[in-house]
């Protein structure tokens, strides 16, 4: 009898079954999105054609006064860097086996703190941005670990202590922006001095205005970083060994508590890189009781990525692309920029079934396995 092959059951339950699991969902995410705005009576090619152009990586029909395509993707890496940031901050927590969903919360009051401190100083810029960048490691470790404090010393559960704190963070940053920092005109917080901002605005590159992100080369050297860490030290062992099995990693001489501690600071020091690269890069103004939604868009950056540093790079891109490009989207296909939210929450929910579809993959390869044994008997 000629053996039966299920194609896509291989790639799933192969070498690199992670990597197929990610195209796959980010295809289905595609043809469901693609259903949705056909049923909205929408062309989705046009719309994903729009993404696209909204992020520079196509044309658009037309542009404004000194700006280009060089500025769409300028504006793309802008937004991308501390979306890359965050999502390291959440793969370093869900390594050792813990869930830090305070991402947004140790990104605002990391932005917040350079911000007082730092922005509105009169420093020079080289100084400036190194105590920008300083203040967010200190800020969001210090943060971190006290998540980590509060797991190990009360056994008070991160996901419980991290959204308690996003909404403490949110109304104390609120109230000091409100009483003390706020611009009447917008009633944001008052902008940064350029000298602190963590972007070069108003750069010429080929006759175009663009913006130079510095928090992109942050974000990608700590990608980097990251996966040394992991793959190559005792610590990220220790880490990874505790994110398994806490009391097999207890029983082999490992410092649960400890590392536990140690795991939420590195991730509370990622997230507070990426608040100052958001807050003093990207947006330069903070919004009063508000939570940036980059905090959660980042675990689906860490799903899609297969909790893998360099993952998280590609996965990165392609959420930025749904969030950044929303607003040209919106114009040219008529409807809200939020059906981006929405396709980055169903690209979530395909990313998260990954372990299911492994199994599922597994489960035909071996029955084939099985029913091959049969008929040779």
């Amino acid at each position: 009898m000629k053996k039966k092959r299920h194609t896509l059951a291989h790639l799933l339950d192969g070498r690199h079954a992670s990597v197929w699991v990610s195209v796959l969902a980010v295809l289905l995410t595609l043809l469901t999105a693609g259903v949705m705005l056909l049923l909205m009576g929408k062309n989705p090619l046009i719309a994903f054609r729009s993404f696209l152009q909204g992020c520079g990586m196509l044309p658009k029909a037309n542009y404004g006064g000194g700006s280009g395509m060089l500025s769409d993707l300028s504006d793309f890496l802008n937004y991308m860097a501390p979306m890359l940031l965050a999502s390291l901050a959440f793969i370093v927590g869900f390594k050792a086996g813990l869930f830090n969903i305070g991402i947004a919360g140790q990104m605002l009051i990391s932005g917040f703190t350079a911000t007082v401190f730092i922005g509105y100083s009169k420093l020079s810029a080289l100084p400036a941005r190194i105590l920008v960048v300083v203040i967010g490691i200190l800020v969001g470790g210090l943060t971190g670990a006290l998540v980590g404090f509060l797991k190990y010393q009360f056994n008070i559960h991160e996901v419980v202590s991290t959204i308690m704190l996003n909404y403490i963070i949110s109304y104390l940053t609120g109230f000091f922006i409100n009483n003390h920092y706020v611009d009447m005109m917008t009633r944001t917080s008052r902008i940064c001095s350029a000298n602190a901002r963590l972007t070069l605005t108003n750069v010429m590159i080929a006759g175009v205005k663009c913006k130079l992100p510095i928090g992109i080369l942050i974000a990608v050297i700590m990608a980097f970083v990251v996966k040394f860490i992991f793959d190559k030290t005792v610590f990220g062992f220790e880490l990874k060994a505790v994110g398994q099995n806490r009391k097999c990693a207890k029983y082999t001489g490992v410092h649960v508590g400890n590392r536990i501690i140690l795991s939420m600071a590195f991730s509370g020091v990622l997230a507070g890189l990426a608040g100052v690269t958001y807050y003093l890069g990207y947006t330069n103004t903070i919004i009063p009781k508000t939570l940036v939604g980059m905090g959660y868009d980042s675990i689906s950056v860490a799903l899609l990525g297969n909790s893998s540093p360099i993952g998280s790079i590609f996965a990165s891109i392609i959420v930025s692309i749904f969030q950044q490009g929303a607003n040209y989207m919106s114009s040219m296909v008529n409807v809200a920029k939020e059906i981006a939210s929405l396709i980055t929450g169903i690209l979530l929910l395909y990313a998260s079934c990954g372990t299911y579809m492994k199994m599922r993959a597994h489960m035909v390869i071996q029955r084939d396995i099985d029913r091959e044994e049969e008929e040779k008997k």
